[in-house]
């Protein structure tokens, strides 16, 4: 227990560093450290896959060398979009300090799919989620309570969320006993919608700046992520689909 606390403080304090733009963090190489917070992570949340988890530190360990962003590096926030609507696919990470704050289910929009999430858009009007690394930005009550917007930092992918007004909201059919009766939980325009009794405490652990990372193994995106690149932020986007 005492080397995992370590290990943790150790990737976490890596972390803090890049994040203040310490020549020094960015010094040893990016896989080790995202395999450090990889590895962290995946005891946290063991439910979680290890993949996921893994290419979620890569998003976050990029943006945080990319001061312009505003990516706070005290929490981190993951979507499986891979997973089915009826299980949970949603993790809030604390890590600073080291615990998981929400596993909990998520919403998709209502032309992403019926139980499972498989066509992605940046269009307005779609009704479609979106992939890739966001950040989550100011509050505002709307038509569906309180709620969390969205910037997204993928160009072609999800860079049209504010315009789309993609946000993090709550929403009665986010609800996993009614899902488990039809055969899906009910679905958003777009939005990553969350059961209404946690939304309030959800969204605000991830407002003023924490990332979120919605992933689907979707090859144009893996591919064209800058986030993902090994250059960090090399990569080029793809027209908006």
């Amino acid at each position: 227990m005492i080397a995992s606390r370590t290990r943790w403080q150790a990737a976490c304090g890596l972390l803090a560093l890049v994040a203040a733009g310490s020549a020094v963090a960015s010094a040893p190489p990016a896989t080790a450290s995202t395999d450090d917070l990889t590895a962290l992570l995946a005891r946290t949340a063991p439910n979680a896959d290890r993949h996921v988890l893994k290419l979620a530190a890569t998003a976050l360990r990029c943006a945080l060398q990319r001061p312009e962003l505003g990516i706070k590096a005290e929490r981190l926030g993951v979507i499986d979009y891979s997973r089915p609507s009826t299980e949970q696919r949603l993790w809030v990470f604390d890590l600073a300090r080291q615990r998981l704050l929400f596993e909990e289910w998520v919403a998709h929009g209502r032309n992403s799919g019926g139980n499972r999430t498989e066509h992605f858009s940046n269009r307005d009007g779609s009704f479609m989620s979106s992939i890739g690394a966001f950040t989550a930005q100011e509050t505002y009550m709307g038509g569906n309570g309180y709620s969390l917007r969205l910037d997204g930092l993928e160009p072609g992918f999800n860079d049209k969320a504010r315009d789309r007004a993609i946000v993090i909201h709550g929403a009665p059919y986010v609800n996993p006993t009614m899902a488990r009766l039809q055969g899906r939980l009910g679905r958003s325009l777009g939005c990553p919608a969350v059961r209404l009794s946690v939304s309030r405490p959800l969204i605000d652990s991830l407002r003023g700046g924490t990332l979120v990372f919605a992933y689907y193994p979707d090859p144009q995106w893996l591919q064209h992520s800058q986030l993902l690149s090994p250059q960090c932020g090399e990569a080029g986007g793809v027209a908006a689909r």
